[in-house]
This record gives C-alpha cells, sequence and structure tokens, in this order.
C-alpha cells in the first residue's frame, strides 16, 4: 500500500513561564493508504497534540519546532495558512472529542452541514447542498429530516454521527478521530466503532484513531502506535503487540486491563507517574517507571529497532 502519510522527526513544543512543555519529541512514523492506525498511550503522552500538529491546530503558544508532516510528499509544515485551509476538510479532516462543543448550538444541523459546503466549494446552489448533506444523513443512519433540527435535539451517539458526516462531506482521504467515544455508553460506543469500520469501506478512508482505551483499537486498528511521554515507544501490527508486546511500557499498559475471561486475583498497575514534559528524565523518557531499565538507559536514549516486523525503542533490543 502507498504511504499517505509521514511524518519526519516531528518536535512539537509549548513555551509557558515555567520553562518548555516537550509535548511530542522527534516522532516518525508511516501511514499507508487505507489502514487503521491505533495511537494510543496514557492522558498527557502527546496523542492528541499530534493528530492537531498534523492539521496544523496547533493552539498558542504551541508550535512544531522542527520536522516534516509529509502528505502525499507535500510537506504541511511548509505551506502557507491557504493551503492548509484548502487541505482541511477537503482531504484531511478530524472528529473531535466532544460533538456538543464543536457543533453550533445556535445553528441547525443543515445550516452546519451546508457552510463546511459552501467554505470549500464555491457556486454550490443551496439545494445541491442540502440534498448532499440529507443523503450524508442516510448513510449514517439518520433520518435526514433531522437536519432541520438543533444538536442539543439529539443524543450524544447521533451527536458523534453528525460530526463524522461533517468530516466526510467532502470525501477526504484521511479521518483523525480524536478520543471519538470519550462521552458514548458502552452500547452505543460498540455501535459508533462500527458505523467508523463500515464507512471505511465504503469511502476507502485512512484513519488515525486516537484513544487511551485499548478495546477500541483492539476491535478497529491495522496498526498501532503506542507514545510514552511525547515519544513513539513501540509500531506494530495489532495482533502482534496484543499477543506479543515487546516495550516494557506497552507491556505494562496491556497488564494493567482487566479481563473477565481471566483469573485477576489482583489488577495490575505501573509504578511511578507519568514525567514531567518541562523537564523530562535524560535517556529514555519511561526507565523510571521501567522494571527492566540498565544503566545505559538513565543516560542515553534508545534509538528505534526493527524486530519482529515492528520498531520498538528499547535497550532490550538494541
Amino acid at each position: 500500500m502507498a504511504t499517505i502519510l509521514e511524518l519526519e522527526d516531528l518536535t512539537v513544543d509549548f513555551p509557558i513561564n515555567i520553562g518548555t512543555v516537550q509535548a511530542v519529541q522527534a516522532v516518525n512514523l508511516k501511514l499507508k493508504r487505507g489502514e487503521v492506525m491505533g495511537l494510543v498511550g496514557e492522558s498527557g503522552c502527546g496523542k492528541s497534540t499530534l493528530g492537531f500538529s498534523i492539521l496544523r491546530l496547533l493552539r498558542p503558544p504551541g508550535r512544531i519546532v522542527k520536522g516534516r508532516i509529509l502528505y502525499h510528499g507535500q510537506d504541511i509544515v511548509q505551506m502557507s495558512e491557504k493551503e492548509v485551509l484548502g487541505l482541511r476538510g477537503n482531504k484531511i479532516a478530524m472528529i473531535f472529542q466532544d460533538p456538543l462543543t464543536s457543533l453550533n448550538p445556535l445553528f441547525r444541523i443543515d445550516q452546519q452541514f451546508t457552510e463546511t459546503l459552501f467554505t470549500h466549494e464555491k457556486g454550490l446552489k443551496k439545494r445541491a447542498a442540502f440534498s448532499r448533506a440529507a443523503h450524508m444523513l442516510e448513510s449514517l443512519g439518520i433520518s435526514p429530516e433531522r437536519l432541520l433540527e438543533y444538536p442539543h435535539q439529539m443524543s450524544g451517539g447521533m451527536r458523534q454521527r453528525i460530526m463524522i458526516g461533517m468530516g466526510l462531506i467532502l470525501n477526504p482521504d484521511l479521518l483523525i478521530a480524536d478520543e471519538p467515544t470519550t462521552s458514548l455508553d458502552v452500547i452505543v460506543e460498540a455501535q459508533f466503532l462500527d458505523l467508523l469500520d463500515a464507512l471505511r469501506n465504503q469511502f476507502n478512508l485512512t484513519i488515525i484513531l486516537i484513544t487511551h482505551n485499548l478495546g477500541n483499537v483492539a476491535q478497529l486498528a491495522d496498526r498501532i502506535t503506542v507514545m510514552y511521554g511525547g515519544n513513539i515507544m513501540e509500531v506494530g501490527p495489532a495482533g502482534a503487540i496484543f499477543a506479543n508486546p515487546l516495550h516494557p511500557y506497552t507491556q505494562g499498559l496491556l497488564s494493567s486491563i482487566p479481563n473477565i475471561k481471566l483469573d485477576q486475583p489482583k489488577l495490575e498497575t505501573m509504578p511511578g507517574s507519568p514525567p514531567d514534559l518541562v523537564n523530562p528524565p535524560p535517556g529514555c523518557v519511561f526507565h523510571p517507571r521501567c522494571p527492566r531499565a540498565m544503566d545505559i538507559c538513565k543516560c542515553e536514549k534508545p534509538k528505534a529497532t526493527e524486530k519482529d516486523g515492528r520498531l520498538v525503542s528499547c535497550r532490550l533490543y538494541g
């Protein structure tokens, strides 16, 4: 499969009063057309920052310090604001965590769809725009009549579907879903993931699924990228990572998931806390919590090493 997106040495900082938050540190990543990449890790590890960086949606004082974001070979970092505006929605779309805050409460659903269409397609007639919005709602399992309703009149699951529809209305290549199931109950969450999988096949979508919910990743993702402290720990096929995680952090992350099929008298936990990204530890960012840390881990940052068809940043394999 062709590479649709490539991150090269991407580094993102947030200068603040007490120092600089090193949110994303020298990330290298490739995304193939048609695949679902699960981006997982603890809260504050840099997942959402990475997603926002791809569309240059970082809020000040966030800034891309160095690196490249190549979409079909074109560097988004070097694009003008006008070029990036043409890319958002048309080629790369994003679903945000809370649809109730993302949708405008003062406008009907049809007005929010047509605003998106009119912004990107000059000269489009109002009737044609309404028809396209109605067709999109039908494909999402929602009656077109509900286009005339306001966001507060819909359930959380329906609002999330509306957000998907607004993301797909312009037929983008790449969809970034940032914690899309956070506000949903488990039943609606399962329905949402089934819908996302169906839309992936229907629209030939490439998806980055940003989440801390490893169950969602197991259900939907082809490959998994594990982040910790702004760094990538491990990248590989979803099945292989769940069956045999290599990095000690990935092992700890998976062992902390309750499993009703296994006899677990005690829930596994990882000692310590996530790192202070204003003053991250030297060497491997995970070494203060790693049960297998060596002396070299405390002073020298590991390089990504290929092992069993995966990339893992750990001295155990370097």
